[in-house]
């Protein structure tokens, strides 16, 4: 076994409108029965990921909040890696009339158009923040943490290496984690930036790509180091 755990990303990879297919949730069992190890990776706040997706438990470690907050699902222990949002900062945006606006651990996330707003408040403020985006999405981190931080903190729990870890996901901000992975996996309705810079792209979509991607790791475990640059799936 030389791929010895599952970093996925949620939303557009895993989930189809916020939600895991019954045959989806199957295979990630079928990864925890082979001996690997399974990690999300998502920009969700862990509140709003537990509502949506009560099967959370199946995942080894969860990184919430783009990188921020690691979660353990067995112990339900959380580690914020990075400081809260600077109270100033979140009370700002409301008084410019950034709305939606959610407030997590340690993210703050809002929608475009509002990205020049926050910029506007992030240089007002004179504040060490970066913008991150995610397919119409706006999150707003400390500098430096990203998925790929998040990662390594989930993995430095575990004792893993990147190097045996398949990652797997479709959005800007899964660029970060994906190529810290040994091999990344872009899943076909992935932007074309992801695809363009993944190791191999997926036939099927969303979870359907997940389970392709699954049924070849389980089955075909090496054949993923030789097969890395070369595209598609076979």
């Amino acid at each position: 076994m030389y791929f010895i755990a599952l970093a996925t990303d949620y939303d557009g990879t895993l989930a189809h409108d916020g939600i895991v297919a019954e045959k989806t949730l199957a295979a990630l069992e079928r990864v925890k029965k082979s001996g690997r190890k399974l990690i999300l990776v998502t920009g969700r706040e862990l509140p709003d990921l537990k509502r949506v997706f009560p099967e959370l438990g199946v995942f080894d470690k969860v990184v919430a909040e783009n990188g921020a907050l690691i979660y353990t699902p067995a112990s339900e222990e959380e580690r914020a890696i990075s400081p809260a949002p600077a109270p100033k900062f979140v009370d700002k945006l409301k008084k410019h009339g950034v709305k939606p606006l959610s407030v997590g651990r340690s993210i703050v996330a809002t929608w475009e158009p509002h990205q020049a707003t926050v910029l506007e408040v992030i240089k007002e403020l004179g504040l060490e923040l970066e913008i991150i985006f995610n397919k119409g999405a706006v999150m707003i981190l400390p500098s430096g943490i990203n998925k790929a931080t998040g990662l390594a903190a989930a993995l430095e729990d575990l004792r893993l290496s990147p190097h045996n870890v398949v990652g797997i996901g479709d959005a800007e901000n899964d660029h970060a984690f994906l190529q810290a992975c040994g091999c990344s996996v872009a899943v076909d309705n992935a932007l074309a930036a992801v695809k363009d810079t993944a190791d191999l792209v997926t036939r099927g979509a969303r979870g359907k790509g997940v389970e392709e991607l699954i049924e070849k790791l389980v089955k075909r475990d090496r054949e993923f180091v030789r097969k890395r640059r070369d595209g598609i799936l076979l």
